[in-house]
């Protein structure tokens, strides 16, 4: 294999890592060790890869997310429904997801959000331009839908948007301790299928 390849796989597969123990134990709970161990990469080698681990958590942050806005942005293109149904199917998918995994983990930005979104500037910023794409997709599919007259016109996309991206987030941490689905349904419910309706 040639080596700029291997060197692709190997940040693929310690970014990989990064979400799963993020996941499972937290920024701080994660050592640098038992993830270059989980992919057999060399402790020295990590830093031809990140210049740090601030700086390797702020790539994990961006890898977290881009599947998401894969999937949303795949929802949205679909020419057979309209944008609020689109945005609807999608939130579906990602609760039944999140019920197929028994409501573990929740999100990894709302997670680092709570453990280090102000005390660590690398990856606050990285939180920040991550939670901003997100939010972005989603006010145009909201825009979208003020233009399909399915939404209504008196709150802005962004507004929208943000009311949704925090009810969520509030929703799933809500979900994880009550082990249930009911709450991010709510959240859905109540805002896609009622407040923002028109």
């Amino acid at each position: 294999m040639p080596k700029s390849t291997q060197k692709e796989l190997n940040k693929e597969n310690l970014l990989n890592q990064g979400v799963a123990f993020f996941m499972e134990q937290g920024y701080h709970g994660t050592g640098l060790q038992e993830i270059l161990d989980a992919v057999n990469v060399p402790k020295g080698s990590f830093y031809n890869y990140f210049g740090s681990k601030e700086d390797f958590g702020a790539e994990v942050i961006q890898h977290y997310i881009d599947p998401f806005i894969v999937k949303l942005s795949t929802h949205l293109s679909k020419t057979d429904v309209d944008a609020l149904s689109a945005i609807k199917r999608y939130f579906d998918d990602l609760i039944a997801e999140l019920e197929k995994n028994q409501f573990k983990g929740g999100c990894l930005l709302g997670n680092l959000m709570g453990e280090i979104g102000s005390t660590n500037d690398v990856c606050q910023e990285s939180l920040q331009s991550a939670v901003r794409r997100y939010r972005d997709l989603l006010q145009s599919g909201l825009a979208q839908a003020q233009q399909q007259g399915t939404i209504r016109s008196d709150k802005s996309p962004e507004a929208m948007a943000d009311l949704l991206i925090n009810t969520w987030q509030g929703a799933l941490l809500r979900m994880q301790i009550e082990k249930s689905s009911l709450p991010v349904k709510q959240c859905c419910q109540d805002l896609l299928d009622d407040y923002f309706k028109a």
